[in-house]
């Protein structure tokens, strides 16, 4: 997956790193790379958890329950 980034330095020292597709994935770090890192994992977490929010609101929606149906073939 390919996800544009933005570094913006601080002038208290290091970096603030956030994507913009991903609303409120932001991260930091004292360096670049570091912050590279950081909104690395950073990501994973999002994208794992926007998994699970998913799942949890498909089986919100859907009713299920267990029932015998007969049919003549």
């Amino acid at each position: 997956m390919d996800l544009d980034i933005v570094f913006e330095k601080q002038k208290e020292g290091g970096y603030t790193v956030y994507v913009p597709a991903l609303k409120g994935c932001i991260s930091q770090g004292e360096t670049k790379k570091e912050a590279l890192e950081n909104i690395r994992e950073a990501i994973s977490l999002y994208l794992e958890e926007t998994k699970k929010s998913k799942i949890k609101k498909l089986f919100n929606s859907v009713s299920v329950e267990k029932t015998q149906v007969k049919v003549n073939a």
